[in-house]
């Protein structure tokens, strides 16, 4: 590959994580819901930090964390590609936002849950 293919490849690459970036931020700036699950993440870091959780437990939190927000915002990208494809009411409009939504509500039971495991054996260690 010449020098010039090369530069374009990174050129491209860079424009990419541009998008991607730009993503995140109007996922910060317009969902509610992400905004609370970057405080209930942070917080979670914290008590991870102060309770001295293990390497494999740092993994599993900041899987559960990542894929949360992705998981947020493959459900917002569900719910503006429904809004940009109808603007009327429609039963299966309803049911992919309503199954976009659900799964968000199962991840995060799902996070809690393991959430617990983690840290109530430690918090009552300390009690």
């Amino acid at each position: 590959m010449d020098s010039k293919g090369a530069k374009g490849g990174f050129k491209k690459l860079m424009r990419s994580f541009g998008y991607a970036s730009e993503g995140v931020v109007s996922a910060w700036k317009s969902e509610q819901n992400f905004r609370i699950h970057t405080c209930v993440g942070i917080i979670v870091l914290i008590m991870a930090t102060l309770l001295h959780v293990s390497k494999m437990e740092w993994m599993i939190i900041l899987i559960l964390i990542f894929l949360m927000h992705s998981l947020e915002m493959v459900n917002t990208a569900i719910e503006k590609t429904v809004d940009l494809s109808t603007g009327d009411y429609h039963p299966l409009a309803k049911l992919a936002k309503d199954l976009g939504s659900g799964a968000v509500l199962l991840f995060a039971i799902c996070s809690a849950i393991i959430g617990l495991i983690i840290f109530v054996p430690k918090i009552l260690a300390i009690l």
